[in-house]
């Protein structure tokens, strides 16, 4: 697995001209990333399409969905750049689809919680947890189980990412992070499980007019800052009520 390039220092030199420039030293053929989002909702769609267009290949992607055809990682599919997905719900994708049941893309499933947690696990230098969750089902074959109180539960271990690429809604130049809404669920653990952190943002404000109490993700974990401030955020599935 390759490893990224230096980062820049803590706090310093973390804003960037575009998603291109903030990707072009840091990202290589076979490395795993980390990308957030919630369906398509708080997913970096600037960084995925400059994704798209570095040409790495062989990537290992971990992300609770593989977006939406011709939309998300849904970009990176259609250009075969992605070998391996890790993912907990893959179900709006038909490229998707056609590549894992014809052979072509490799498929770690994982329940939803246990996906978060193993991305949680790794941000905080923890290598494995116990889970209930999976236990008697495929999850769980090939994983050590064992007994705790009488119930049984599955190892699982952490995930780390090479590049954590993620979401917000509004950052300070030193990389504190607020998320809205569905947005919050997986980007933060995504940016905690990688080496490297390049987040997008759609507003950027001075360093202390984020009151502290309001901060969803510290600014330690950011090492690079791109600002989109007109997303596409598309809406996956849209519903209407009859009249």
């Amino acid at each position: 697995m390759a490893g990224p390039a230096a980062a820049a220092p803590r706090g310093a030199g973390k804003l960037y001209p575009d998603a291109r420039s903030a990707l072009a030293d840091l990202v290589a053929d076979g490395q795993t990333l980390a990308v957030g989002g919630f369906g398509l909702c708080g997913i970096p769609e600037a960084l995925i399409a400059a994704l798209r267009d570095s040409g790495v290949k062989n990537l290992t992607v971990i992300s609770n969905n593989a977006g939406v055809d011709g939309f998300g990682l849904g970009l990176l599919l259609e250009t075969r750049q992605i070998r391996k997905m890790i993912s907990s719900y893959v179900g709006e994708n038909k490229e998707f689809e056609r590549q894992f049941l014809s052979g072509e893309l490799e498929l770690e499933f994982n329940p939803q919680g246990t996906l978060a947690e193993r991305l949680r696990a790794g941000g905080a230098g923890i290598p494995a947890f116990y889970t209930p969750t999976g236990y008697g089902t495929v999850v769980a074959e090939g994983k050590e189980t064992r007994q705790f109180g009488g119930q049984w539960y599955v190892l699982e271990t952490a995930l780390r990412a090479d590049v954590a690429l993620v979401k917000a809604w509004k950052a300070d130049k030193a990389g504190n992070l607020v998320f809205r809404k569905t947005a919050r669920n997986f980007n933060p653990a995504c940016a905690m499980a990688g080496k490297v952190c390049v987040a997008e943002v759609e507003q950027l404000v001075e360093i202390g007019e984020i009151d502290p109490d309001h901060v969803h993700l510290p600014g330690i974990y950011v090492d690079r800052i791109v600002v989109n401030p007109h997303p596409e955020k598309r809406i996956e599935q849209r519903t209407v009520r009859a009249a």
